[in-house]
């Protein structure tokens, strides 16, 4: 993720700069966030359009915008890290290389070499719009059409920024009907997807790859050649290339990316990469050390120079100090032959300090030399202890991806966890929802069972005023019946009139005003029944 982080801040940089938003040329790489899904070529595609119309060349290229577009981008991937941003020239060569490869034409080295001579000593290599012009104008890549140009921009676009690390047509078997179909293959570092045809449009499925994969061999059958089998957790994929060489280059090289998935280690380019940019930094390192040494060693000759021209120009002085001295002795030939023999005693005690210091300091910088081994013994004993020392630090970062996934895992258990909590809630609410709904028909029944309650009290109510009634009725009925006979008998009586008794029903027969009744006592308490029943049902 590092890695990505620095490419998209140096896309963001070329946009800046286009725009004159930024011109100290730093760019804060936290701050940056990058998700997952994020499409890379999109976002380097946008500040592409920021900057290009201002900085890219008016002059005709063998290139077109897009393969510009494709150099800008691989451009980012390989400049250094450091602001304004430029390509150093091992990289170029790197570059160059790889483009003539593809191409299928020599590395012309002497040229190259040819050009890094008259290469501008001011600055340490090219801006990226200096190397889409180098690339564009066809320097390394005479005699060579447009179309080759652009497919070899575009194959080695693929390696660099889409880590495609093979590619092209093959057979594979179906899992259902065992039919054999034509498919583009793309291998990448932890995937093989394939497609309809080579634009890529159509895509087929994807084979997964980890370290428990593996690619075998297999013998001709059914009239296929070249076939070899990719063995994955839950699915194995027969593949038939086209030729035993196609079948043994990507034998190879999924092995060699199942590889280095086992060792955790990135994609060849990106490896090979971070190895040229530590190798440079170490080389300038080392150079660096080797001019401040340089610098020590000058300034400590430059000292024993002193001291030697120190000695000299005493030397110098004893010389002129005798020469007046001889002056003096031919002047005074007396005093001159006393004070030779005192002279030339003198001048040969000097002699000798001079020479005894001229050993001390001979023996003084065979010492300084000595010390000079020893700080050179001490530099490569430095140097395997900063390899120990990166050794460590790529067991530490093995350790730290180790903690991060279960930092992943845990985050996965956790939010699992927490949908679990959501889920029960939902469920807990419905419920609520469900009692209130129960409670609410609860009390639509219980109101309509107290209206219910409340009718039939009013209906009793009712009967009883109705049975009161007809208590009445019957009671003003017998006394119209009693007087009714009271006055009868009284006419019968006063008439005299006898009554005689004849034949007729067991029951005994009402009496109306009007005669005899219809009907008897009984059915008329058979009849007053069903009229209370009636009453009672309305």
């Amino acid at each position: 993720m590092g890695g990505l982080k620095d490419e998209l801040l140096k896309a963001i940089w070329h946009a800046f700069t286009a725009l004159d938003l930024d011109h100290s040329g730093k760019v804060s790489k936290s701050q940056l966030k990058v998700q997952d899904n994020f499409d890379k070529i999109e976002f380097n595609r946008m500040c592409w359009t920021l900057c290009v119309k201002k900085n890219l060349t008016k002059s005709p290229l063998l290139i077109t915008e897009e393969d510009a577009f494709k150099v800008w981008v691989i451009f980012n991937f390989l400049s250094e890290d450091k602001y304004p941003l430029i390509i150093v020239p091992e990289e170029i060569e790197y570059l160059l290389k790889k483009l003539t490869e593809v191409m299928g034409g020599g590395w012309q080295q002497e040229q190259f070499e040819h050009y890094k001579i008259n290469f501008d000593d001011s600055k340490d290599g090219l801006s990226v719009w200096e190397l889409i012009e180098l690339i564009g104008n066809g320097q390394f890549s005479k005699g060579m059409d447009r179309q080759t140009v652009s497919m070899a921009i575009n194959e080695v676009f693929n390696e660099l920024i889409l880590d495609v690390l093979k590619q092209g047509y093959m057979m594979k078997k179906g899992h259902r009907r065992k039919n054999w179909t034509e498919r583009w293959f793309v291998l990448k570092p932890n995937i093989i997807s394939y497609y309809v045809s080579e634009d890529l449009k159509d895509k087929k499925g994807d084979i997964l790859l980890d370290e428990n994969c593996c690619v075998e061999s297999l013998p001709d059958k059914d009239g296929k050649k070249c076939l070899f089998l990719i063995k994955c957790f839950d699915k194995t994929f027969e593949i038939s290339a086209s030729d035993k060489k196609k079948k043994q280059e990507w034998i190879q090289a999924i092995h060699s990316t199942i590889h280095l998935l086992k060792l955790g280690s990135p994609p060849p380019h990106k490896e090979a990469r971070q190895r040229r940019k530590e190798l440079r930094k170490k080389l300038l390192a080392e150079q660096e050390e080797l001019e401040r040494q340089m610098k020590e060693l000058q300034a400590a000759n430059e000292n024993k120079q002193q001291e030697l021209e120190t000695v000299r120009k005493k030397l110098e002085e004893a010389a002129s100090r005798a020469a007046e001295e001889e002056k003096k002795r031919l002047q005074t030939q007396v005093e001159l032959q006393a004070r030779f023999s005192t002279e030339l005693e003198r001048e040969k005690l000097i002699r000798q300090q001079v020479e005894e210091q001229v050993a001390q300091k001979s023996s003084e910088l065979e010492q300084y030399l000595q010390r000079v081994r020893e700080l050179e013994d001490m530099y490569l004993k430095l140097q395997e202890a900063l390899e120990d020392e990166r050794q460590a630090r790529q067991d530490e970062e093995t350790v730290r991806k180790l903690q991060a996934r279960l930092l992943e895992e845990e985050s996965s258990k956790r939010a699992d966890l927490e949908k679990w909590h959501l889920e029960q809630q939902q469920a807990i609410q419905a419920t609520e929802a469900e009692k209130q709904g129960l409670e609410s028909e609860r009390g639509a029944k219980e109101r309509a069972l107290q209206e219910a309650l409340a009718q039939l009290e009013r209906l009793g109510r009712e009967r009883e005023q109705a049975l009161e009634q007809y208590e009445g009725v019957k009671k003003k009925l017998e006394m119209a019946t009693s007087k009714t006979k009271s006055w009868k008998d009284k006419v019968a009586q006063h008439e005299g009139l006898i009554r005689l008794i004849e034949p007729g029903s067991k029951n005994p027969h009402l009496i109306t005003n009007w005669g005899p009744a219809a009907f008897t006592q009984a059915e008329l308490e058979e009849r007053e029944k069903s009229w209370k029943g009636k009453k009672s049902t309305e």
